[in-house]
């Protein structure tokens, strides 16, 4: 190589002189025009490579059937590709364009060298980023947290990077830099404290499936409740369902608690909990022409039938005086509600059979005695459940006089104002 770069030099330097030119002259104009020749070989290479190499790989690339190599193109591979080459040209070429300026020759050299380094990093992460779509293009790793590892070798990369230049540029050993970096590890633990806690919370994370991209998560702490978009190194960015975005730290899921619905949402099934207040006064037994007339629903008249006679024979072999009735045996119109409720919600097609249903008494409150209702539809869609729920609820509202009971509710401004002028007028006619 030294003896073609001593040819070339020697043949154009050797050219000008003849012409009649003194050395330094022929030396300086030889430098000037080997650098043009220089310039325009670099573009030409660049230009082949680009515009044709690079067009005809990318149609070619384009036409196949697997996503490997447009992973390639969608992470710069082949872009970075062609860095390489013009400057591994530029490296072999710069010594022989500046033969007797050893001073621009080594800081030229230098330069190719650091844009050698800084090309090269970008190849290599463009390759690892290609795996890590190729990674991601399967099944078995669709959820995985995989941009938190690849950040971390995106960072071992640049550092790595940034000591290597240092090195060219100092003229030391890399070593050296290592040394001293490990003196100060303190500090780079506080620089990159962040950093480190969100590798170590993505392991942990993924380890232990804690959290998958496009799980339903709900953090109230940080006002998150929607889908995971992504899990990177320091941060997990949800999509909450009014279509806004929380950010948080990827740390934050192993130091704090949150609420995860991956199992429902695979169980087919969403629960619904959610109760009615009865007014107490209005709880009571039935009469039997009020029994009689329940017998009408459908869903009832084989339950009552069969009830009729538990009571009756329990009634002929304990009780002394039926006529009381507190002896004794009797329905009661909100027992004979919730068996309703209960028998409505089996028969109900959108109601998951599998799971827990029940129809049960809260704890009596100032506001009355709840009725809740405890099931689960079967559907997870929240659309459709919430269709569902809203059904549910409108007939058991709507049923609720049937069975002469009365929902607890507190007066509103216009009931207040109807009994006080109501309470007025009495008053009034009282006194005329």
């Amino acid at each position: 190589m030294n003896e073609l770069q001593s040819t070339i030099y020697s043949f154009g330097y050797n050219l000008l002189k003849n012409t009649g030119l003194n050395s330094q002259a022929s030396h300086y104009i030889n430098t000037i025009l080997l650098l043009l020749v220089f310039f325009v070989l670099l573009y030409f290479t660049a230009f082949v490579l680009r515009r044709i190499l690079m067009l005809v790989l990318i149609k070619t690339i384009r036409r196949s059937k697997t996503r490997f190599d447009d992973f390639l193109i969608h992470n710069k591979v082949l872009k970075y590709l062609t860095y390489l080459i013009p400057l591994i040209i530029a490296k072999q070429s710069l010594p022989l364009i500046f033969t007797g300026f050893p001073q621009i020759t080594h800081i030229t050299v230098k330069m190719v060298d650091i844009a050698l380094i800084i090309a090269f990093t970008l190849l290599l992460k463009s390759i690892f980023y290609t795996f890590k779509d190729v990674l991601h293009s399967r099944k078995r790793f669709t959820d995985k947290p995989l941009d938190s590892y690849f950040q971390v070798i995106s960072i071992v990369l640049y550092i790595v990077c940034a000591i290597l230049i240092f090195s060219e540029l100092t003229g030391k050993e890399p070593y050296g830099l290592l040394t001293a970096l490990g003196a100060a590890s303190a500090i780079v633990i506080l620089v990159f404290k962040d950093t480190i806690l969100g590798f170590v919370a993505s392991i942990q994370v993924s380890s232990n499936d804690m959290v998958r991209v496009g799980d339903w998560i709900e953090m109230p702490k940080y006002g998150a409740d929607g889908s995971v978009l992504t899990i990177n190194l320091s941060t997990v960015k949800v999509q909450n369902f009014d279509k806004t975005v929380t950010t948080i730290p990827t740390y934050a899921l192993i130091s704090d608690s949150f609420k995860n619905y991956r199992t429902m949402q695979k169980s087919g099934g969403r629960r619904i909990k959610r109760s009615l207040n009865i007014k107490m006064g209005s709880i009571r037994f039935l009469k039997e022409d009020e029994i009689e007339d329940l017998k009408r629903i459908k869903l009832l008249k084989s339950y009552i039938i069969e009830r009729q006679k538990e009571i009756v024979n329990y009634n002929l072999n304990h009780v002394d005086d039926p006529t009381m009735l507190v002896n004794g045996r009797r329905m009661t119109n909100i027992g004979l509600f919730r068996e309703y409720i209960k028998r409505y919600l089996l028969n109900n097609s959108n109601i998951h059979k599998q799971f827990h249903l029940m129809v049960r008494h809260m704890q009596p409150t100032e506001h009355g005695l709840p009725i809740e209702i405890y099931a689960f539809t079967n559907t997870v869609e929240w659309p459709k459940y919430e269709g569902i729920m809203a059904d549910i609820f409108d007939h058991v509202l709507a049923v609720v006089p049937y069975f002469k009971l009365e929902l607890f509710e507190l007066p509103s401004a216009a009931d207040i104002h109807d009994v006080l002028l109501a309470t007025f007028n009495e008053n009034k006619s009282n006194l005329t």
